[in-house]
């Protein structure tokens, strides 16, 4: 049952990620205010993710502008890179500007 209610969670949250836009990011907790679940549970999401899904997993960032380190040490710069691939530009301090690039749902 835990199993059910875990995958329905999910794709509640990949509904959400999928309408984050090119150019644009949300984060972990706005996604899960929006889903009725944590942000960490977006996060294990996220990395349920198949290889070759089409919910676009680097548009979803911390609370504070940045790109999560991964544990297989390469998914942050490949998040990095597809980030500015759609024209986000980082800070200097490897952040984002939520002002500008935070989409509002």
């Amino acid at each position: 049952m835990l199993q059910d209610s875990s995958s329905s969670r999910y794709q509640d949250v990949y509904v959400l990620v999928r309408q984050v836009p090119p150019g644009f990011v949300t984060t972990y907790g706005r996604i899960g205010q929006l889903a009725g679940c944590t942000a960490r549970t977006v996060g294990f999401a996220m990395a349920a993710l198949p290889r070759g899904s089409d919910v676009p997993w680097q548009r979803v960032i911390n609370s504070q502008g940045k790109v999560s380190p991964r544990s297989d040490g390469e998914g942050n710069v490949l998040q990095r890179e597809l980030l500015e691939a759609e024209g986000i530009v980082f800070n200097c301090n490897q952040g984002i500007d939520l002002e500008r690039y935070l989409w509002n749902f």
